[in-house]
């Protein structure tokens, strides 16, 4: 089991495709992930993308896209270890503080997709691509 463990889940109104076309661009991955080097394992397209994670942590990480209802739900796991260089650094991490952190992030770049790709839409009011289809 890794020490840093995170899974979280976000509902987002727009289909799969939508939340895809955001996490295709790669120029965003540094503002969501600043101290992460992302390296692309498989790119699923409308179901998501897997990396592995260099720099202070070392691990995977995905956010595995799963249509539902009337939209998407963004699954997001991390799963990665601190890269430590010595038992006095060891010794001083804050696992808990860590993974805390890496939850935020996680939490924050979900709500930036749902705000950006839900705006306009009130909540319960289904989304334009209900309405249009």
């Amino acid at each position: 089991m890794s020490s840093i463990q995170v899974a979280d889940q976000t509902f987002i109104a727009v289909p799969p495709e939508a939340v895809a076309a955001e996490l295709a661009d790669r120029r965003k991955w540094r503002r969501w992930w600043p101290d992460l080097a992302l390296t692309v394992v498989e790119d699923r397209a409308e179901k998501g993308i897997r990396w592995t994670v260099a720099g202070p942590l070392t691990g995977t990480m995905e956010l595995w896209l799963d249509p539902v209802l009337d939209g998407t739900m963004v699954n997001y796991f991390l799963h990665a270890e601190p890269v430590v260089t010595s038992a006095e650094q060891a010794a001083r991490l804050d696992l808990a503080e860590m993974n805390r952190l890496r939850r935020v992030a996680g939490k924050e770049l979900s709500f930036e997709l749902k705000r950006r790709l839900e705006a306009g839409r009130a909540a319960g009011e289904e989304p334009p691509h209900v309405r249009a289809g």
